[in-house]
C-alpha cells in the first residue's frame, strides 16, 4: 500500500470555477482532476515527451508544409497556432 500525502491549495475563485469546469469536461470531480493535474506536472517522462514533441515538431513542420501546402505551425506546447 503507498503512502499517500495531503497537499493544500488555495485559489481564487476564478481558478476555481476554471478547475471545476475541467473537471466536468474530463468526467472527473474537482479532488480527482486535481490529483491527475499534479501527477501530470511531476511525471520527468512525460515533460521529456513533450519536449521531443516540440522538437519534432519544429524541425519537421515546414517539410509537411512544403509537402501539403500547409502554413508551418509557429506555437509551442499548450498555445493555439494563429
Amino acid at each position: 500500500m503507498t503512502t499517500k500525502k495531503q497537499i493544500n491549495v488555495r485559489v481564487d475563485q476564478e481558478v476555481y470555477d476554471g478547475i471545476v469546469e475541467r473537471a466536468a469536461a474530463a468526467g472527473m470531480d474537482v479532488n480527482e482532476y486535481a490529483r491527475q493535474v499534479l501527477a501530470d506536472e511531476s511525471n520527468d517522462l512525460r515533460h521529456r515527451f513533450l519536449d521531443a514533441a516540440e522538437h519534432w515538431s519544429r524541425e519537421w513542420a515546414p517539410h509537411f508544409a512544403e509537402e501539403f501546402g500547409e502554413k508551418a505551425p509557429t506555437a509551442g506546447p499548450g498555445q493555439a497556432a494563429a
